[in-house]
C-alpha cells in the first residue's frame, strides 16, 4: 500500500518543473524542461548550441514580448506546453529621429 506522504515528493518535483517548447521560423520545435524558479539564459543557450549558432543571433519571443534570459517561467507564468517562437535577431535601420536628421542633410527633390 502506497503512502500519500511518498506522492508528495514526486507532485512537488513536477510542480517545480515546466515543459516548454521552443519553436523556430522553420517551424522545428525543441521541447526542454526547465525549472520554474532558474532563468531561462540555459535553454536559450542549450537551444543556440544545438542550431549552432550564437546567443545573439536569435531573438526568444513569448507571448508577443522579447525574453532577455533573466526571467524565470514563474514571472512570466509559464505552463507546460508554452510555445517560446525563436526568430532570428534583426539588427540595423535607423530610428525615426535619426531618419528625419537624414533627410534635413540632404536635398531628396534635387535627385
Amino acid at each position: 500500500m502506497s503512502n500519500p506522504q511518498d506522492d508528495k515528493p514526486i507532485d512537488q518535483e513536477q510542480e517545480a518543473h515546466v515543459i516548454l517548447k521552443v519553436k523556430s521560423q522553420d517551424g522545428d520545435e525543441v521541447l526542454f524542461k526547465n525549472k520554474k524558479s532558474a532563468p531561462l539564459k540555459k535553454l536559450m543557450y542549450v537551444y543556440c548550441d544545438r542550431r549552432g549558432l550564437k546567443l545573439d543571433a536569435f531573438a526568444f519571443i513569448f507571448n508577443g514580448a522579447r525574453i532577455g534570459g533573466l526571467e524565470t517561467p514563474d514571472e512570466l507564468d509559464m505552463e507546460d506546453g508554452d510555445v517560446i517562437d525563436a526568430c532570428r535577431a534583426m539588427s540595423g535601420g535607423l530610428r525615426a529621429n535619426q531618419r528625419q536628421w537624414s533627410y534635413m542633410l540632404f536635398d531628396h527633390n534635387g535627385l
